[in-house]
């Protein structure tokens, strides 16, 4: 597989994580570690009847207990850190710390192995975080701040880069072996969900329709994209390109009526498409070098 081939497989994950808002506001009233083992769940299925109908089965008994551990911990940490840092803290700044995670994964990359991370890299994803925090800080708060969630949606930021930036460590792991991650994420979700949340089932079609729609994309295909893309694709280029997903978001939401267009928009999407081609200009001449 060539590296642009993998950097676009990696980016249909952001497109998919695009569709996350959209289809959680559907899922409601289903509390959000109930709806992570939900998702995870569809995911791990079908990435296991994927395994499984191409003949990867086998492959999967001789992958080391540790990936599996690594990858478990990546998935259910982030996003048990990221509900908790939501739930303490439902402001604009949690979510913009949140949203840390693909300028760390651009300058994480630089310590990879064949890696070479330049000025021009980081400045567009400066850039791009910009147009990111436009939006973010826009929507406003829902809520009363707290230290502790600001402290976690900036841990949840740090172990999505780091579980994204390792990856590339374990090339030769197959992608298969995310179908192991989101099963082990689902158990240890529903298990965190029975010890605190309560129990709430979604009350109508569209609600069970958007839990089926993010286990299948959003918590589901894009995993496996995701690892393809950070294994064998352009690292800093797919770290800046994923600050289009609060863009998409948020546009998918307008589009659905659920939030009304603003000039903001235009404005971020200039700066989150020029700090991508920025990292993709810095690339272009770091392979032609």
């Amino acid at each position: 597989m060539t590296r642009n081939r993998a950097t676009a497989i990696g980016f249909t994950a952001v497109l998919l994580w695009a569709l996350l808002a959209l289809f959680t506001i559907g899922s409601a009233p289903v509390p959000p570690l109930l709806l992570n083992a939900l998702c995870f769940a569809i995911g791990g299925g079908i990435g296991l009847i994927w395994t499984l109908a191409t003949g990867q089965g086998a492959v999967l008994r001789k992958v080391p207990f540790k990936v599996y551990a690594f990858g478990t911990l990546g998935l259910f940490g982030y996003h048990l850190l990221y509900f908790t840092a939501f739930r303490l803290s439902p402001t604009a700044e949690t979510g913009l710390i949140a949203y840390l995670w693909p300028l760390f994964i651009v300058l994480l990359s630089g310590l990879l192995p064949g890696e070479r991370l330049t000025a021009l890299h980081i400045f567009g994803a400066l850039v791009a975080f910009a147009g990111a925090a436009l939006i973010v800080l826009t929507r406003g708060s829902s809520g009363e701040g707290s230290v502790l969630g600001l402290v976690l949606a900036f841990g949840c930021a740090v172990t999505w880069a780091v579980y994204s930036v390792l990856s590339r460590r374990l090339g030769a792991v197959p992608t298969a072996s995310v179908t192991i991650f989101c099963l082990a994420t689902a158990v240890l979700s529903m298990v965190a969900h029975l010890a605190l949340e309560q129990t709430q089932w979604p009350d109508t079609a569209m609600g069970w329709f958007s839990v089926l729609a993010l286990g299948i994309g959003p918590v589901g295909i894009a995993f496996f994209t995701w690892d393809t893309g950070m294994k064998k694709g352009d690292i800093q280029l797919l770290g800046v390109a994923s600050y289009a997903a609060p863009l998409l978001s948020t546009l998918a939401l307008v589009i659905a009526g659920i939030a009304p267009p603003s000039l903001m928009l235009l404005v971020a999407a200039i700066l989150i498409t020029g700090g991508a081609a920025l990292a993709a200009k810095a690339s272009a001449k770091r392979n032609q070098a």
